[in-house]
C-alpha cells in the first residue's frame, strides 16, 4: 500500500532560496567605516533636534480649551521598578516608577484616514538605532524632525486635542491625583501547566495517585457532549501578551527626570516600554478634569517645581510629628 501511495503522489521536491535580495547595512563596510557611521548618526540627530528648522522649534498648532469628553494623547514610558510611599495618615502604598524618555508625536492621522470616527496620533518613545529601520519608516521620522524610536504606538484623540508632529511629551502631561491606564506586554513564562498557569490545586501526593500529581484531571463532560467546551483551562503558553491595568492613581511627578509614580503594579518586566493614557473608567474620570491640555509645553508660561505630590502623600521634607 505504501509503494502504491508513493507512485500516485510522485516525488517530493524542496526548493531552497539562495539568492539574497537584501544585505545588512554594514555588510560591505570596513570596521573603521562602521564605527564612523555609529558616531556620525547620533551627532546628526542631535543637531536636527537643536536646529531652528526642527518642528520642535516652530509654533504649535492652535490650542483649544478642554471640554467634557475630550480625549488626550498618551505617553510611551519605560518601567524602572517599584518602591513604597506613605500617606499623611500613615498608610503604605507600593508604586511603579515610569520614566518618559524621548517621547515625541510622530504623525497625525485625520479621522477620514483612520476610522471615520476619531483622529489618531503616532507617538514614539526611546531613541533607537536607525540602521535596523526601513526607509519608509525613517522618512516618517525625518518629516517629524525626530530620531527613530524604539516603540511606536497609536492613540485616539478628539478634534480639540490634536498635536503637531514633532511635539515633545513630558511626564507633566499627567498631574498627581489623576488616574491612568497602563498597557504593556506581560512577562513571558513559556509553556506552563495548569497549577502555575491557572492556580489549580493539583491531585494528592499519595493514596493511589501515580504520575498525576500536577495534572488537570478530567477535561470535560463525556457521553452526550463528547467534547471539551471552548475556553477550558488547560496547559499552554503563559504570559507574553498585552494586558492593561486600569484606574491607577498618580501619586507623584518628577519633572526633572520625567518620572511618573503610579499606584500598584503594571504589566511587563523592568526596562520594558509601555503605554500610559488617561483612564476610561467611568468612576475615575471625574478626577481627570482640567488636565494640561492638549499637553504640557516646557517652553510655555507654566513653571513647575521639580516634584509634584498628591495632596494625600506624605513628603519626607515635612515634619512627621507636630506638637501643639
Amino acid at each position: 500500500m505504501s509503494s502504491l501511495q508513493n507512485v500516485i503522489r510522485g516525488p517530493c521536491w524542496f526548493f531552497v532560496r539562495s539568492v539574497k535580495s537584501s544585505t545588512w547595512w554594514d555588510e560591505h563596510l570596513s570596521e573603521e567605516n562602521s564605527q564612523f557611521l555609529r558616531r556620525l548618526i547620533p551627532e546628526e540627530y542631535n543637531a536636527l533636534a537643536n536646529s531652528k528648522l526642527c518642528p520642535l522649534k516652530d509654533e504649535p498648532w492652535p490650542q483649544q480649551p478642554w471640554v467634557e469628553g475630550s480625549l488626550r494623547v498618551g505617553l510611551i514610558a519605560v518601567k524602572l521598578g517599584m518602591m513604597p510611599v506613605w500617606t499623611k495618615s500613615g498608610e503604605r502604598h507600593v508604586v511603579s516608577l515610569l520614566q518618559v524618555e524621548d517621547c515625541h508625536v510622530i504623525k497625525y492621522i485625520p479621522k477620514e484616514e483612520y476610522d471615520g470616527k476619531s483622529a489618531a496620533l503616532f507617538v514614539g518613545g526611546k531613541v533607537s538605532s536607525p540602521f535596523s529601520r526601513s526607509e519608509s519608516l525613517l522618512q516618517m521620522y525625518r518629516d517629524a524632525g525626530v530620531p527613530p524610536k524604539q516603540k511606536l504606538s497609536t492613540f485616539k484623540v478628539s478634534d480639540n486635542a490634536i498635536l503637531k508632529p514633532g511635539t515633545p511629551l513630558y511626564a507633566a502631561h499627567f498631574r498627581p491625583g489623576q488616574y491612568v491606564d497602563v498597557t504593556a506586554k506581560t512577562i513571558g513564562k513559556g509553556f506552563q501547566g495548569v497549577m502555575k498557569r491557572w492556580g489549580f490545586k493539583g491531585q494528592p501526593a499519595s493514596h493511589g495517585q501515580t504520575k498525576t500529581h500536577r495534572r488537570p484531571g478530567a477535561s470535560g463532560p463525556g457521553g452526550k457532549p463528547a467534547r471539551v467546551w471552548p475556553g477550558k483551562k488547560m496547559p499552554g503558553q503563559m504570559g507574553n501578551i498585552y494586558r492593561t491595568s486600569f484606574g491607577l492613581k498618580v501619586w507623584r511627578i518628577n519633572t526633572k527626570h520625567n518620572i511618573i509614580y503610579v499606584n500598584g503594579s503594571v504589566p511587563g518586566h523592568r526596562n520594558c516600554l509601555l503605554k500610559v493614557r488617561d483612564t476610561n473608567l467611568p468612576t475615575r474620570m471625574e478626577h481627570n478634569k482640567n488636565p494640561p491640555f492638549p499637553t504640557f509645553f516646557a517652553d510655555g508660561e507654566e513653571q513647575l517645581p521639580e516634584d509634584l505630590y498628591d495632596e494625600e502623600m506624605f513628603q519626607f521634607s515635612e515634619p512627621s510629628i507636630v506638637y501643639s
